[in-house]
């Protein structure tokens, strides 16, 4: 049996769990930020760093008590060492080193979308940790988005990926047009309910690799409808910023064909990776992961079962840091205190296979 403590505050969540053997979540506290950097419409780096510094002490040491876990009882620490925000990245795992040198535990450099991935494995409601290798990834952000074929614990092969904006990343700059506010992909969910997908045809991209996806074009054309509805000079270029007085029923039109059309993308790119690569299940995982729509489709379209994590735990989180950092303990992966954070760490194969 391991007893993980995860650190995870790669972006604007301060985060610390304690998790059994990569599976039973004994703990999971989240300190967001969410209302700070709502008045920039997005995230604020520099305090997001600074936030976490003020939270990182009091959500470990609630984590463990939520836990009815002492120190003495762990047998690592895992924390996000990348991808994500250098700032914020350096108060978890400098916060890390500490408890792991104080205690003399060792400490386990996780990858934050890996952490994302191992969300399927936490036991939760309506989550279903046994799984069958290969299984294909669909990891979905704010910043990312990827298509990951994994042939067992540590041992990935990207098929493909955005060649320009992440899922989440088009969401929040779709909702800014519409004037809905941040974060864009509960407001976009919350407006499409009383809009018609079909209102407006939105374009889907053509990539060269049949599994990366592309929403600049999407976005883009969500603009040119708004201007063209405001009759506005398309050749101006429009700032993304809210204030725009469109009918709200427009909006709830624009906002359901716009999440229908990416929906489709994500969904119909998935569905041919996995009947082209045979695996066994697929799993969603990451911030978008939580859209309705999303999670309904992709289980009616799915040739093979979809294990999407409850929405508590497709935001970030530490408790799938310590389900990674589990893995990748049992491995024999060690990280010295040395280890620095790296803001654009890919996600590769590193253990043996």
């Amino acid at each position: 049996m391991t007893l993980i403590l995860g650190i995870e505050t790669s972006c604007d969540e301060t985060a610390a769990a304690v998790v059994r053997d990569g599976r039973a979540m004994l703990s999971n506290v989240v300190a967001s930020q969410i209302d700070l950097h709502r008045q920039y419409g997005g995230v604020f780096p520099e305090m997001a760093s600074r936030q976490h510094v003020l939270a990182i002490i009091p959500v470990i040491r609630q984590a463990l008590a939520d836990a009815g876990v002492g120190w003495e009882e762990l047998d690592a620490v895992a924390v996000t060492r990348g991808p994500g925000l250098a700032g914020s990245l350096l108060v978890g795992v400098n916060a890390a080193k500490g408890a792991a040198w104080s205690r003399s535990l060792p400490l386990v450099g996780v990858n934050h979308l890996e952490g994302h991935i191992y969300s399927n494995w936490i036991e939760a409601e309506g989550n279903n940790p046994d799984k069958t290798f290969p299984v294909l990834v669909l990891i979905v952000s704010g910043g990312h988005t990827e298509l990951i074929l994994m042939r067992g614990h540590g041992r990935y092969e990207r098929l493909g990926g955005t060649i320009d904006d992440a899922a989440g990343e088009a969401f929040d700059k779709v909702a800014r047009v519409l004037g809905l506010g941040y974060p864009g992909g509960p407001a976009i969910q919350n407006a499409a309910q009383t809009g018609d997908p079909r209102a407006f045809r939105f374009p889907k991209a053509r990539t060269k690799n049949p599994y990366d996806f592309s929403f600049s074009g999407l976005k883009t054309a969500v603009l040119r409808a708004v201007q063209r509805i405001e009759g506005q000079d398309l050749s101006v270029s429009r700032k993304l910023t809210p204030g725009d007085n469109l009918p709200p029923q427009i909006v709830a039109d624009l906002a359901a064909s716009f999440q229908r059309a990416l929906v489709d993308a994500l969904v119909e790119k998935t569905v041919a990776a996995a009947q082209a690569t045979g695996v066994t299940e697929i799993c969603v995982c990451g911030g978008v992961s939580a859209n309705a729509l999303l999670r309904q489709t992709m289980r009616e379209q799915a040739p093979v079962p979809v294990s999407v994590p409850p929405i508590y735990l497709c935001t970030d989180n530490a408790a799938m840091i310590a389900a990674a950092g589990h893995f990748r303990f049992l491995a024999g992966e060690r990280s010295g205190l040395a280890m620095d954070v790296i803001p654009n760490l890919p996600l590769v194969t590193t253990q043996p296979e």
